[in-house]
């Protein structure tokens, strides 16, 4: 292929183009779903769509009350996947999540053995509702989930069903009882998801939907092979190398010190920059937002749009940042103004 961002890129087959044109047609199938029960956060719904397709986890961030839980298991409920919540508590404790060996006896031998009773992980869709609620030995559970799609439990591995997302959520804005996630689980999260609160005109929509008689009938437009369908074919979607060069100088660019791009701003208020994981999901994210709206390429402006989602969880800011009021999302604003696009770009 050619080494520029927007050359067309032919799939391999008609059998990719096909399921190309599934997951395009799915993706606006899915949202006139979601629709009959979501109001508006179309931006939201995106980035959501996005880790489904891609097969991340992703982290949603919002005050209460704005419908986070609500969303997660709407879509479950609209691609028919099996979906499961646990309310993080400071008490949780690692097995509450995965599960556990208990003795259980044969009725007929009266012999007693250590059966394996699986956790809520053991689902398609699970909602670890306010993560940082619970302690970071707790929050580890999540871990090799998140990573490799299995847990293991008193030596024993067992292997998730696939398709398999985690989308936590978190309070913005209380700290009292909440535990800070660790670098390494932050990581693990494809997007940050914001959830804000909606405009006026919306708002006053959700208001009248809500709480007046509300019973939807989803149709299944897209399934769960559907998704696991749609994960294969978004890796097999070739990237210009000049597309792959920007995604990593945006993540070098984050962090400070030698190992990054040795900008001045990110020097004085970086703690820590973006892992290569950054890249990665800026990639991936992008095939998937390429084929979503009709192009088998990817171009420079789908890594730009995603820049934020994928980024600002992970450029972590230091005591001079937050004294001068900096946030990370800011900072990543300036990176995509210091990080040049290459001339071949659009």
């Amino acid at each position: 292929m050619a080494d520029d961002a927007i050359g067309t890129v032919v799939l391999d087959s008609p059998d990719d183009v096909a399921v190309a044109d599934k997951m395009k047609n799915g993706r606006e199938q899915i949202i006139s779903e979601l629709h009959k029960l979501i109001i508006g956060q179309q931006d939201v719904i995106e980035e959501v769509l996005l880790t489904l397709f891609v097969g991340g986890n992703s982290l949603i961030v919002g005050v209460p009350g704005l419908a986070k839980t609500l969303l997660i298991h709407t879509i479950a409920q609209v691609v028919d996947l099996k979906f499961a919540r646990i309310q993080f508590t400071p008490d949780l404790m690692p097995s509450d999540i995965t599960g556990t060996d208990i003795i259980q006896e044969d009725a007929e031998t009266g012999r007693r053995e250590m059966v394996f009773a699986p956790g809520p992980i053991f689902t398609n869709i699970l909602l670890a509702d306010e993560i940082n609620r619970t302690p970071p030995k707790t929050q580890s559970a999540l871990l090799e989930a998140m990573q490799e799609h299995r847990v293991t439990v008193q030596g024993r591995t067992y292997v998730l069903e696939e398709p398999f997302f985690v989308f936590a959520t978190q309070n913005p804005i209380e700290l009292e009882g909440t535990y800070p996630l660790p670098e390494a689980q932050l990581d693990r999260f494809m997007f940050q998801i914001i959830i804000d609160h909606p405009p006026e005109d919306e708002e006053l929509e959700v208001v009248r939907t809500t709480t007046g008689v509300l019973d939807p009938q989803f149709s299944h437009a897209v399934t769960g092979a559907d998704l696991v369908e749609f994960q294969q074919l978004v890796r097999r979607v070739p990237v210009a190398d000049s597309v792959l060069k920007y995604a990593v100088a945006l993540a070098r660019a984050s962090r400070p010190g030698a190992n990054g791009g040795g900008l001045d701003f990110v020097n004085k208020w970086v703690a820590f920059g973006a892992s290569v994981r950054a890249a990665q999901y800026l990639v991936l994210g992008s095939k998937a937002r390429a084929i979503t709206q009709g192009r088998y390429h990817v171009s420079f402006e789908d890594i730009r749009a995603l820049a934020q989602p994928v980024m600002r969880h992970r450029v972590l800011t230091n005591f001079h940042a937050e004294s001068e009021g900096k946030t990370a999302s800011q900072l990543v604003d300036m990176l995509l103004e210091a990080v040049p696009v290459p001339s071949s770009g659009m």
